[in-house]
């Protein structure tokens, strides 16, 4: 069986930053203990947020980016991905950003997308359980 397991950019946030120690622990046990797997946009998203909500230096920013991308697998996002995206936020009215996470986990084979923003426990396409490991 498959227990390849997704992270949405809000875990690599957490374990990358002290805002709230519990959900760093959190997340940073599930990269420890987990084959995790981030995509593309997920760094970029990382990247933004860093910078600017934490006001992290891009210096910084870039050590996380290096750090993150040694700790998960990390998946491209195609025109295939893009694709998929665009028919989950049709089918299922997420955003197209949130489809777009939802596509590359499902490309990806992962049995579970953690997420802190998405529906805790919806299951997607029969395939990819939304897990809030905070909840």
């Amino acid at each position: 069986m498959n227990d390849k397991c997704f992270l949405d950019t809000n875990i690599i946030v957490y374990a990358h930053t002290n805002i709230n120690r519990e959900k760093q622990k959190t997340a940073q046990n599930i990269i420890a203990e987990k084959d995790t797997v981030i995509s593309t946009q997920v760094l970029q998203e990382t990247a933004n947020t860093l910078v600017k909500k934490f006001r992290q230096s891009w210096q910084d920013v870039m050590k996380v980016l290096d750090e993150a991308s040694s700790n998960n697998e990390l998946h491209l996002n195609r025109k295939h991905t893009i694709k998929t995206a665009c028919q989950i936020a049709e089918k299922y009215q997420f955003s197209f950003y949130d489809s777009l996470i939802i596509a590359s986990a499902l490309e990806c084979g992962c049995y579970v997308l953690y997420s802190e923003y998405l529906q805790h426990g919806q299951i997607i396409e029969d395939k990819l359980k939304i897990i809030n490991p905070f909840f």
